[in-house]
Parts: structure tokens; C-alpha cells; sequence
């Protein structure tokens, strides 16, 4: 019971916290309101409201009984409440009304309708409180048929004071709600901006600019997670001049040994050592170049069409179709999407013939398909492809370049960026990459 009422009420209630802390705020002003509302409408207004009704009803049967005693005083006693109490009183013949004018959720007409049956009993009365804006109107049937007609002020029926009592009683609620919507604003905004700090820093933009403020614990995790930042920020520059050193240092020796290969006599050995070198090298490269798939760059807007007409003017290779140029800006860091697209593309035309491009903006995300007419790589094998120096030989030759380090390249720089990559098999019998990013 108690699950299903817990499941129930986090449908319903909102997710930030924003509008939950309003909840806390605002639901207890709003209860407190209803309830003193309540108990004064019941205890006073009510109250209040029947005794008057039945002052004025006996006064109504006075007039009756005073007439039908002594009908020879009858403009006397009519100018007297007229002067004294703004009664508008007729005596006449006209046919009684058969249709009721009262309203039935009216507590003003509830309230009259009572007194009015039991002091004259069915069908011997009728009344409307709507049809004058500032009158009510009843009329008594006498005995003789004779009909009295009253045009009573509202105001000896209903309290003046009920509209005043609501408009305190809801003025002041809403009041200290807006204040509470201020405070809440300012309390929920250091949140907001740490949330949007972390959710860049997550897709490797480095927040350089970002200060701790708001309440004291508020303040206290956006200055631990600046000190995190900076931390990993730290090390992946000491990552990367590390291997820049190690890329120095190797590239030197590498280099001395292929000046002295080339100086042996016997060509074989001297190739098939150069062969194993360059290989190194190859090797060597694209490994820096997955480690430093994290470099320090900006986040920038970026034009998609654009990059990608860049990309095709790059390789100069009429194999490259581009189906799709809608306009499509997303934010991101373009050098490492550069180089994560023109990885997908160049493995394409490796292992395939021709590469087609297609660009698919939905409301807040974009699909780029990359499809090729290559062997493909089986299905049972779309995860491993995309470990760092996995190599598939049975559906890729070994007589290609590269390493393993390609998808695990492409699979960083996307992540990164708030996207996600899947595999699958393209309509021309080849390896299908869908990337989608956030836009």
C-alpha cells in the first residue's frame, strides 16, 4: 500500500528541486489558509450569516402579521421601513411565481430558503438574491392570494465583511509566496551552475571561469569539485607532456637507426628492418594520438555542413558522398570531432570502396551515419572493436595500417561530447557507424 502510494506521489510531484522546495514552502501557507478560511466560513460567517437572515425574516413576519391586523395602517408602517430600514414594500394581486429563482450552491440563498420555510412554510414564499446587484427580492403569499413584494438591501443578508476577510486571507499568502520564489531562485541557482559546470567539464570542456557561491554546503561541494577539475586537468597535462617527451625521445633514435640501416650493404635485411621501423613509428603515433584525445581545447560552435565539406576538400577523394547538408550547429570541441569523423571516413575507404555520409537532425540530437560497402565486422564483435589495439584479422586484412587505436579514438572523442556510437550493417552489404550527438 504504502509502495504504491510512494511510486505515486514521484510521478506526480515535480523532479527539480526548485519546484519541490516551493512545494514545502508554499504547501503549509496554503493549508494554514484553507484551514483558518474554514473554521471562520463555519464557525463565524455561517453563524453570522444565520442570525441576520433571521432577524430579517422576523421582521418580514411583523410586517405580514401587522398588515393582516390592521390593513387601515398599512402607508404608515410601509414609509416607516422604507425611512428606517431601506425596504421597498408592495401589496398586491399579482399571480404568484411557480419557478424557483434561488441558487442551490449559494450559502446566502441556502441560509434564506431555511428561515424562510420554516417561518412561512411550502410554497408560500419565493425570493432571488441575483436578479439586482445590491438588492434581494421576496415575496410572501397571504391567505387571501394577496402577495407581498420586498426589495431588501444584500448587505442586512450577507456580511461586507467576507470580501475583506478573503482578500487578507489570500493577499498576504501570495505575497509570501513570491518572497519564498525569490529566496528559493537564489538558492537554486548556485546548484544549477555547479550542475552545468560538471555536465561541461563531463564532455571535456575545461571550466576554467567557475566560482563557488550559494548557502555553505552548496559552497563547499562547488569548491571540492573545482579542486577535482583542476586536479584532472593537472594530470592530463602532465600526461601530455610526458608523451610529448617519450614521442621526442623515440622519434630520435628511430631516426638515427633508419640512417644506419641505410647505410648496409645488404638491401634485405636493411628493408625488412625499415619496414619493422616504420611500423614502430605508425605504432608510436597513433597511440600518442589516442592519448591525447583530451587535449586543452576550447568548445566552440560548430557549423556541421561546414566540417564536413572541410573534411571532403581535405582527403580529395571522389569515394566520399555527403547525402545530407541540412544546417545543423551543435556545440563541441571541432579538432577532435575532425578528427574522430575523419578517422570513421578513412576507415571506410580502407576497407570499402565508397563511404556515404548522412546527416539526421532530430528535435535536440543529431545522427551522422557512416556507411561503407566493406566486408563489415560481425555483430558479435561490435564491442570488442572498440578496445584500445583490438584488431579483428578475419574480416579486416592484415595487410592494412593502423594498430587497433581508430574506434577507440572515435568512441572517446564522441563520449566526450555527450554522444553515443553503434554499429550495424549498412544497406550496401557493409559496416554501418551511426554517432549521435546533443545539439
Amino acid at each position: 500500500m504504502f509502495s504504491g502510494l510512494n511510486k505515486f506521489l514521484k510521478i506526480i510531484l515535480p523532479k527539480r528541486l526548485f519546484y519541490r522546495a516551493l512545494i514545502i514552502v508554499a504547501a503549509p501557507t496554503i493549508i494554514l489558509q484553507l484551514i483558518i478560511t474554514i473554521v471562520f466560513y463555519d464557525s463565524i460567517w455561517i453563524k453570522a450569516n444565520k442570525n441576520i437572515t433571521r432577524s430579517l425574516i422576523s421582521q418580514l413576519k411583523t410586517i405580514q402579521d401587522v398588515y393582516q391586523n390592521n390593513r387601515d395602517n398599512y402607508d404608515f408602517f410601509t414609509d416607516s421601513y422604507k425611512n428606517n430600514f431601506n425596504f421597498e414594500i408592495d401589496i398586491n394581486d399579482n399571480p404568484f411565481p411557480l419557478s424557483t429563482g434561488e441558487r442551490k450552491f449559494s450559502p446566502m440563498d441556502r441560509s434564506l430558503r431555511r428561515e424562510l420555510k420554516s417561518t412561512f412554510g411550502n410554497n408560500n414564499y419565493w425570493f432571488n438574491t441575483s436578479k439586482f446587484k445590491n438588492a434581494v427580492e421576496i415575496k410572501i403569499r397571504l391567505e387571501n392570494k394577496e402577495v407581498i413584494e420586498f426589495l431588501i438591501p444584500k448587505e442586512m443578508i450577507s456580511p461586507s465583511s467576507v470580501r475583506l476577510f478573503v482578500l487578507w486571507t489570500t493577499l498576504p499568502s501570495v505575497v509570501l509566496i513570491l518572497i519564498a520564489l525569490v529566496f528559493l531562485k537564489n538558492q537554486t541557482r548556485p546548484l544549477v551552475r555547479l550542475a552545468k559546470a560538471a555536465e561541461r567539464f563531463g564532455k571535456g570542456d575545461y571550466v576554467n571561469n567557475f566560482r563557488p557561491s550559494g548557502a555553505s554546503e552548496i559552497r563547499k561541494a562547488a569548491y571540492e569539485f573545482d579542486r577535482m577539475a583542476k586536479r584532472i586537468n593537472r594530470h592530463l597535462n602532465q600526461r601530455s607532456e610526458m608523451l610529448s617527451g617519450i614521442s621526442h625521445d623515440l622519434r630520435t633514435p628511430l631516426t638515427r637507426l633508419k640512417l644506419q640501416l641505410a647505410m648496409i650493404e645488404q638491401k634485405n635485411i636493411s628493408e625488412n628492418m625499415s619496414k619493422d621501423i616504420d611500423e614502430m613509428e605508425n605504432m608510436l603515433n597513433d597511440y600518442l594520438q589516442f592519448a591525447k584525445t583530451q587535449s586543452q581545447e576550447e568548445t566552440s560552435k560548430i557549423n556541421l555542413p561546414k566540417l564536413f565539406s572541410e573534411i571532403k576538400e581535405d582527403l580529395k577523394n571522389e569515394n566520399l558522398h555527403i547525402l545530407n547538408l541540412e544546417e545543423i550547429i551543435l556545440k563541441g570541441r571541432k579538432s577532435a570531432l575532425k578528427r574522430c569523423f575523419e578517422n570513421v571516413i578513412q576507415n571506410g575507404l580502407i576497407y570499402g570502396k565508397k563511404v556515404y555520409v548522412n546527416l539526421q537532425k532530430g528535435s535536440n540530437r543529431v545522427a551522422i551515419m557512416f556507411e561503407d560497402d566493406g566486408p563489415g565486422i560481425p555483430e558479435e564483435q561490435h564491442k570488442n572493436v572498440f578496445k584500445p589495439f583490438f584488431r579483428l584479422d578475419k574480416s579486416r586484412s592484415l595487410n592494412k595500417s593502423g594498430v587497433g587505436l581508430g574506434l577507440a579514438i572515435v568512441e572517446d572523442i564522441i563520449n566526450s561530447h555527450g554522444g553515443n556510437i553503434q554499429l550495424g550493417k549498412s544497406k550496401y552489404d557493409g559496416l554501418q557507424v551511426k554517432i549521435s550527438l546533443p545539439f
